[in-house]
């Protein structure tokens, strides 16, 4: 017991005056430290977790399926655009696009690289004329694909072909289909339709408007690349096919545009009008537009190079000038610019005034011209005069009489009567104060003065058709609203849509705006306007065999504007019972001296209604004068495959004079061909060229210039050139069919239109 005690004793503890301090553990301020940072740092990588995942998951998934994936696009066939009658206006023809993957072209050592890529680019240089540094730049790109080069033709992939062949390189070098725009007709409708970009963008005229349509959607072939930026063998390719663009067939008739465009080329040209001109021709009962022309025109197929006009001044532009001359060029003027109608505007006042029982056609002594109509003017103790046309008054006239006479006081006095609301509620109805939404590009509406501003003056010089603008389509298509028994069509351009893919065909609809006036009040409008070209202003239009209705019209320019020039316009309509047909044709800027509607743009519209009215298989109530019984006339016998000889002995005793070409024996060598052809109907001692089947001549000479002379000036200028004449009316010569300085083979037939030399109205 002893023992234990001093065990114990011995285990006793000692008190120690100096702090405990180990090593091995961790100080609890410092662990709440480390705790609070890693906290802090799990929460900002939770944070920029959450941030990639949510705010830039789509970017960086994008991002890493292009590094991941090679896509190479397929381009959608670009619709073609046709005419009426199934003519191409617009195709696209096939070409390829040169695109190369640049990472192909690595080799196992750099020299060999290096060595590779310098060939492809001098290539591509050769083949494509193209920079080799810009070449070289493309071919050692990081870039998975490089455009080398757009629309190349046929011969071009050929070389490349070839170069490829040669040179044993048949990976990286992509041929893919392509299409480039192309324009049979040149420049017919050229600012209706319009031409497309580089990319195949429509930038102007329907190509533009109706793109989205026309363009398609482009499809594309997904294949899987490596960390080395390589293909990978055998990986699973995603094909989603092009949607090609729709077709568009438009209202538009080739051959009635081509008569238009002929006679407006011809019409500006000889009368020097300065700014050019246009035409519109419409079918009243649907509003399908048939023909729209302007002139000068250009080539769609070089849109960015002058039209002969331009061309003139265009060098000594500056770039900015150049650049709104070439817009200039190409802008539809039909809907694009507005202009004073000048007295064709008659016509809507007439409407009215009958619509509204405000008088009758021919109601006597309804109206009276001094010469002029007097307002109060503010600014002067003087009365303002408005003056008539003619210096010689009027005197007292039916409604029909003065719309025959185009009489300005007459429609002073009307639009009096009518009164400015009633007019203006009208001009609603007309369609005249809202773009007519015919689906052309760029189409504009008109400027009205607004009603609360309209004084007696300006009431006055609207009911004639002076200071307002309206587009030519909107006059067009209120002129066709009386034409078709007072119903407003919605003009149409595009009549149907085809799915190229489908075939599946969308018309466009034909649509009824509304009517305007009564059938009744229609008629008696038509009515009057056959007199203005029968017994009126109008003669000028007159075409043989065919009612016509019409209306002369010579705007002025703007008193503060005077280099504006004058509008010389007519409007017309056939047949006048049952009308198919609205024309109207403007002239911009004629000389000062030759600036009246109806003798300048009558006789062109003679010309143009007696090719469309035969065309469009409207019947004439007479035979021309070729079906004539005049023993005077005598028909071409065919000579074909008889001696020379024999057919000179046979065309002489029918009364022919006779050239020949043949250069060996006439009583051996056989006809190949003659001028005219057999059948024609001419005059005793016309001329029939013959053509000896040993003969190589050509014959073609240059149409002469007819304009303003009588028949027999006509018959011996063509008889001296071995050309034939066919004489159609009295008087001068106001139009040539073909046209001056155009080459033809000696004895062929020019059509010439005589016309007694009418003073003419506004």
């Amino acid at each position: 017991m002893k023992n234990n005690k001093n065990i114990k004793s011995k285990r006793k503890i000692v008190k120690m005056n100096t702090n405990f301090d180990s090593r091995n553990f961790i100080h609890s301020k410092k662990l709440k430290t480390t705790l609070l940072i890693t906290i802090i740092i799990l929460i900002l990588l939770i944070t920029r977790i959450g941030f990639l995942q949510f705010a830039q998951g789509n970017y960086l998934k994008e991002l890493a399926y292009n590094q991941q994936t090679i896509n190479q696009i397929i381009s959608p066939k670009r619709g073609n655009i046709y005419d009426s009658t199934g003519k191409a206006l617009a195709i696209s023809a096939q070409v390829d696009t040169i695109t190369i993957n640049p990472g192909k072209f690595i080799k196992s050592s750099e020299v060999e690289t290096k060595t590779l890529q310098e060939k492809i680019a001098k290539g591509f240089s050769e083949i494509f004329e193209i920079d080799y540094n810009e070449s070289l730049e493309k071919v050692t790109s990081n870039s998975p694909v490089e455009t080398i080069a757009k629309k190349v033709g046929q011969e071009k992939v050929d070389k490349l072909k070839n170069w490829m062949k040669e040179n044993d390189i048949s990976v990286g070098i992509n041929i893919d289909e392509d299409t480039k725009r192309y324009y049979p007709y040149e420049t017919v409708a050229s600012n209706v339709i319009g031409f497309c970009g580089s990319d195949n963008q429509g930038l102007s005229g329907l190509e533009s408007k109706w793109d989205d349509y026309l363009t398609g959607t482009p499809g594309k072939i997904v294949s899987s690349k490596g960390s080395n930026q390589q293909e990978i063998p055998n990986a699973e390719e995603k094909y989603i096919s092009a949607e090609n663009g729709s077709d568009l067939t438009l209202t538009i008739d080739y051959n009635i545009q081509s008569i238009v465009e002929k006679y407006l080329k011809q019409a500006v040209d000889d009368n020097d009008c300065k700014k050019g001109g246009n035409v519109i021709v419409m079918n009243p009962k649907n509003g399908d537009i048939l023909a729209m022309a302007c002139y000068p025109n250009y080539n769609l197929n070089s849109p960015y190079t002058p039209n002969e006009k331009l061309a003139e001044t265009y060098d000594s532009l500056s770039d900015e000038e150049k650049s709104e001359a070439l817009n200039k060029m190409w802008s539809n003027k039909s809907v694009i610019e507005t202009y004073e109608p000048g007295s064709v505007f008659k016509v809507i006042t007439a409407s009215v005034a009958i619509e509204e029982n405000i008088t009758t056609t021919d109601k006597a002594g309804d109206f009276y011209c001094k010469g002029y109509e007097e307002f109060a003017d503010a600014s002067s103790d003087k009365p303002l005069r408005i003056a008539c046309w003619r210096t010689q008054p009027h005197g007292v006239q039916t409604l029909r009489e003065a719309l025959c006479n185009s009489c300005n006081p007459a429609f002073m006095q009307l639009g009096k009567r009518i009164g400015a609301p009633t007019l203006y509620k009208y001009y609603q109805a007309f369609g005249l104060f809202e773009s007519t939404d015919s689906g052309l590009s760029g189409e504009q509406s008109s400027i009205f003065q607004k009603l609360d501003t309209v004084g007696p003056v300006e009431l006055a010089t609207m009911s004639f058709g002076q200071r307002l603008n309206i587009t030519p389509l909107q006059m067009a298509t209120a002129i066709s609203c009386v034409a078709n028994d007072g119903k407003l069509m919605k003009p149409r351009i595009v009549k149907q849509l085809t799915n190229t893919d489908t075939n599946a065909v969308s018309e466009i609809p034909v649509t009824e705006v509304r009517q305007v006036i009564s059938k009744s009040t229609a008629e008696q409008v038509k009515s009057m306007m056959e007199s203005v070209a029968t017994v009126g202003t109008g003669k000028h239009a007159a075409v043989t065999g065919y009612s016509i209705g019409g209306k002369t019209g010579t705007s002025e320019p703007r008193y503060n504007n005077l280099d504006e020039g004058y509008v010389a316009s007519y409007v017309a309509i056939s047949p006048v019972e049952d009308t198919q047909i609205v024309l109207l044709l403007t002239l911009y800027d004629p000389p000062k001296n030759n600036h009246q509607g109806g003798q300048l743009a009558g006789p062109v519209v003679s010309q143009m209604l007696s090719e469309i009215l035969p065309y469009l298989g409207i019947p004439s109530s007479e035979e021309t004068s070729n079906n004539d019984s005049n023993d005077n006339l005598i028909i071409v016998p065919d000579i074909k495959n008889k001696t020379v000889a024999e057919a000179e002995k046979i065309l002489k005793s029918s009364g022919f004079t006779t050239k020949s070409y043949v250069a060996g024996d006439a009583n051996n060598t056989l006809v190949s061909d003659q001028t005219p052809k057999p059948g024609a109907y001419l005059s005793r001692n016309s001329i029939v060229v013959i053509y000896g089947a040993d003969s190589n001549v050509s014959t073609s000479v240059t149409v002469p210039d007819l304009k303003g002379m009588n028949a027999s000036e006509a018959t011996n200028t063509l008889k001296s050139k071995n050309l034939n004449i066919d004489i159609q009316g009295s008087g001068i010569v106001t139009s040539q069919d073909p046209i001056k300085e155009e080459q033809v083979q000696e004895g062929s037939i020019i059509k010439v239109t005589l016309k007694q030399n009418l003073t003419d109205a506004h």
